[in-house]
């Protein structure tokens, strides 16, 4: 069965606008605010369920977030069974990913979020991944999320950051 959202997708949704949503943080009511918009199809963008691994993994491994809390969240994504879920990871759109991501020197995650992109014929990608920006593409790379914030957020996790290191 084909994926109603693709119909009428406009952007992917990168791991980075779903971590956020996973712990206390600048960021984490407009996440949700933008993840709730994206699942009730108000706005026109796919979430690939594969970034909920992402999310998953970058929420617990590197920002220490309590795995349970984490766990019950994204699930809670993922039990609204959104068409906004993008379940598919096609062998020849991973060729395209490897592709994207040897041509621009970036990670095989971010080619594959253009090649997806460019499979739903989507013109933008929501990141926070600012490294994103050297694609030349015609996809647009954008933060869905009020610029403050955002510094709040990237300042909040470089703090968090450092304590570990401790």
């Amino acid at each position: 069965m084909q994926n109603a959202s693709l119909d009428y997708a406009e952007g992917v949704v990168d791991v980075s606008i779903i971590v956020p949503a996973c712990f206390e943080n600048p960021l984490k009511r407009y996440a949700i605010n933008f993840l709730t918009e994206v699942l009730a199809l108000r706005k026109r963008a796919v979430i690939p369920v594969t970034a909920i691994l992402g999310a998953y993994h970058i929420a617990t491994k590197y920002l220490r977030a309590p795995r349970r809390v984490v766990k019950k969240i994204l699930v809670g994504i993922l039990e609204t069974r959104s068409p906004a879920l993008y379940p598919q990871v096609a062998p020849m759109l991973v060729i395209d990913a490897l592709d994207i991501a040897t041509t621009y020197n970036i990670e095989s995650w971010d080619g594959y979020l253009v090649a997806l992109a460019h499979s739903l014929g989507a013109k933008a990608i929501y990141t926070l991944d600012k490294g994103l920006k050297r694609i030349k593409e015609e996809i647009a790379i954008v933060n869905p999320f009020p610029l403050e914030k955002t510094r709040e957020y990237h300042q909040y996790i470089r703090t968090l950051l450092s304590r570990e290191k401790r």
